[in-house]
């Protein structure tokens, strides 16, 4: 494709969006990368990567390092059922690479982030589009409160799954945020009819050069100044454990989110939550061979276009 083809398809997407997060700092990427492409109506915020003060208080630095007046809407603070560990470890203890940076001054919105959801599905019936990058307790409880909520939302992506069992979290076959809270991940599998699946493996699959990534970021904006800074101390951590590559899986699903036809390889089928497995909790298990004869409910995204994407995250921090 010619970079100007290419220009021209990145420009084309306007998308009505509301991002379910936990920030984190791979959510924090997806969040620049949708406010520089999407009409970004809020972000719905769970704890998950660290505890819903710090998730909160980053979507609230997160807005005001964009210059933006998006409403940031507080979730819920623990998984539906039982407690989980979070990943303090990878992203510091406040979420953003332990930074000790100046708060923003802004509040949340005192509406909760469950309810959030549903009124923008109302308000923008047909027209928005859901990206859940947390754990799926936000997502999961509005659809307990108002099952009819997938028949006014233009399109769900979820980042989540490990689809043949290379997960990175808990038991061995799980990922973060379906590990974190199986049970939610388990109402959204089973009552959305059908959703697009962006998981660890295919993250594994679209990992960044080091070197590369970071010479993005010296020639970027305060954007990129600010994301350097909050991710220090995760590509410390990665590098020591012999990463080969960065992995950002939540802007890579955001990249789908905003692109559909980035997707240059996906396969539909039923993935359903492991519950009970000893050591299998929060595995999803995918029947690639469609044996159960049960609908695909996920559009599994298993490859796209890798230029594309790093473009996408260049522009995000100014440095496109």
């Amino acid at each position: 494709m010619k970079a100007g083809t290419a220009r021209q398809k990145m420009k084309m997407a306007k998308h009505e969006m509301l991002i379910d997060t936990d920030p984190g700092v791979d959510d924090a990427m997806a969040i620049l990368m949708a406010h520089d492409r999407a009409e970004v109506v809020g972000l719905s915020v769970a704890a998950g990567n660290v505890g819903l003060a710090h998730t909160v208080a980053n979507a609230l630095k997160l807005v005001e390092v964009l210059g933006a007046r998006t409403p940031v809407y507080a979730g819920c603070a623990a998984p539906l059922v039982h407690a989980s560990p979070d990943a303090a470890d990878v992203h510091g203890s406040d979420g953003f690479g332990d930074t000790g940076y100046a708060p923003s001054a802004r509040h949340a919105e005192s509406e909760h982030a469950a309810l959030a959801i549903l009124r923008a599905s109302h308000e923008r019936a047909g027209r928005l589009v859901l990206v859940a990058l947390a754990p799926l307790t936000n997502v999961a409880l509005a659809l307990k409160l108002d099952p009819s909520l997938p028949e006014r939302v233009k399109k769900l992506v979820v980042m989540g799954g490990a689809v043949t069992g290379r997960g990175n979290y808990g038991t061995v076959p799980a990922e973060f945020n379906v590990g974190f809270d199986p049970e939610a991940a388990h109402v959204v599998f089973t009552q959305w009819p059908r959703f697009t699946l962006v998981d660890w493996e295919a993250t594994m699959h679209h990992g960044l050069d080091f070197d590369r990534f970071e010479t993005m970021l010296a020639k970027g904006d305060a954007r990129a100044r600010f994301y350097d800074s909050i991710t220090a101390k995760t590509r410390a951590w990665s590098r020591e454990r012999g990463r080969p590559k960065l992995l950002i899986a939540d802007a890579l699903a955001m990249a789908v989110a905003l692109y559909p036809d980035i997707v240059v390889r996906a396969e539909a089928h039923h993935v359903g939550v492991e519950l009970d497995g000893r050591i299998t909790r929060g595995a999803t298990v995918v029947d690639w061979q469609d044996r159960l004869g049960r609908a695909a409910n996920a559009d599994i995204v298993l490859a796209v276009d890798h230029s594309r994407f790093e473009a996408l995250l260049a522009s995000a921090v100014g440095a496109a």
